[in-house]
């Protein structure tokens, strides 16, 4: 490990994908930064993305926010680090990460040493380690067995610092990395060079989010970090955008439980004694923050199994007499869908094999049992209702049986055939294919930083690549 009084950083985005503006980039590179880093992934879009190996971006939407990074790093010859790739860090979307880093490469004619981290664990492993007891839950957290692990579409272990610092040793210019902690994609590179852990993982932490550490963010965009022994000063190099030190106080509290104490694999970041300081009116200096490392290695795993099949019906309610009585109306279509689902199936597919699920928008759509207004203050509700089950073919069906059952539902104040659910689509029903679901939400403690995370390392030279031993 070499120690440097100063490593600065350029973070291009809050996300690969999410874009940035190229003013704001060229001033970052302008700064002369020791490397570039970038998140290209999270839980956030929700499991379908880990269960089905899809990404969350287009694809090219990544290969402009990739190619400019990429020419940037090569034309300053500094690393380029980016974790998990294709937004959930399965084999598949680094795969996919790979084939367009390897595009760019071959259009641009650029040649560098890359290092692919892989982050999906071999079911095997996981098998042994649990039977280990060496696998934990975290709260909440649903049962994880041997069945569980066999019927996952992917599981992904959250890597740390370490897989990165392997990968920059070994000389690679470049890093495409499967799912990883946000921070540990900016913190390996300085810790690797002695800026203290405390420094690092903070300045890390504002790092991973780009332009979100700025008071009047409009779009996202670049963030730009000076690390040094006792402090780290952020600045946005977007001229219209500055950073406060409430602003920067308050990142430091984003997606956190604890507002002090943020846990990662090999420690954890204490922010009891953290002091934020404006340096003008767009910079903010940190310092005062401490690394407490981790008795136990740990590495987080994270996923996704598939749920079901599923289609949507979306529909309008306008009619007073209905919004009054919603809830009743509503209890009432899903008994008379089961109904006749029974009289359509027979005993082919029994209730626990489906579920039905209506969401009321206008009333609480959003937040579910959770919300707190009470009354209805809308003339009219949106329904979107879903139906998950063992097929598509089977979902399809019961949404059509939906569809009549919710458009000539009667009330007692009607008589006669009524019209309740205006549809905006023909065919009423939308099929939205394989649904997923998150499995798991634990830990797995390994014999070291390295063996969940195999890296292989392949020499680019324009269209041609070559794995190296």
């Amino acid at each position: 490990m070499t120690t440097t009084d100063e490593i600065r950083v350029l973070a291009p985005s809050g996300v690969c994908g999410s874009g940035f503006l190229e003013e704001s980039f060229e001033k970052g590179l302008a700064q002369n930064p020791h490397f570039i880093g970038c998140d290209a992934g999270s839980t956030d879009p929700g499991p379908s993305h880990l269960g089905s190996g899809e990404p969350a971006f287009p694809r090219e939407a990544v290969r402009r926010d990739l190619r400019l990074m990429l020419m940037g790093a090569r034309r300053l010859k500094v690393p380029l680090i980016i974790g998990s790739t294709g937004t959930a860090g399965a084999d598949p979307h680094l795969a996919w990460g790979y084939e367009i880093l390897k595009e760019i490469a071959a259009a641009e004619n650029l040649s560098f040493k890359l290092a692919l981290i892989h982050a999906e664990q071999d079911k095997a492993y996981l098998h042994q380690r649990l039977h280990e007891c060496r696998i934990k839950p975290l709260q909440p957290a649903p049962e994880f067995n041997d069945a569980v692990i066999d019927r996952s579409a992917h599981i992904v272990g959250m890597m740390g610092a370490e897989p990165f610092q392997r990968a920059l040793a070994a000389g690679a210019d470049v890093i495409l990395a499967g799912r990883s902690s946000d921070t540990a994609i900016f913190a390996s590179f300085a810790e690797m060079h002695g800026i203290p852990s405390g420094i690092a993982w903070h300045a890390a932490k504002i790092l991973e989010c780009g332009a979100a550490a700025v008071v009047n963010r409009k779009s996202a965009d670049c963030m730009f970090a000076w690390l040094r022994q006792d402090h780290f000063v952020v600045e946005p190099p977007n001229p219209e955008y500055r950073c406060t030190p409430q602003s920067v106080a308050s990142h430091s509290l984003y997606e956190n439980a604890d507002p002090y104490k943020l846990i990662e694999c090999s420690g954890t970041l204490d922010l009891t004694e953290s002091r934020y300081e404006a340096l003008n009116d767009r910079s903010v200096r940190v310092s005062g923050s401490s690394f407490a490392p981790a008795a136990r290695y740990t590495v987080k795993l994270e996923g996704a199994e598939l749920a079901g099949y599923q289609s949507i019906v979306i529909g309008s309610v306008r009619d007073p007499f209905i919004i009054r009585q919603i809830d009743d109306w509503t209890t009432r279509l899903i008994e008379r869908i089961h109904a006749r689902v029974k009289q359509v199936y027979g005993e082919r597919l029994q209730p626990a094999q489906y579920v039905i699920n209506i969401r009321i928008y206008g009333k609480n759509g959003t937040m579910g049992p959770l919300e707190p207004v009470k009354e209805i203050r809308s003339h009219e509700l949106c329904l979107l209702i879903e139906v998950t089950a063992p097929s598509q073919e089977v979902a399809s069906s019961i949404a059509g049986i939906v569809r009549h059952q919710g458009l000539h539902l009667p009330i007692p104040e009607w008589s006669g055939l009524i019209t309740a659910l205006a549809c905006p689509y023909n065919p009423a029903h939308l099929d939205r294919g394989a649904v997923y679901r998150f499995n798991v939400n634990h830990i797995v403690e390994p014999d070291d930083p390295h063996e969940m995370f195999p890296i292989e390392y392949f020499a680019i030279d324009g269209a041609t690549q070559r794995k190296l031993p």
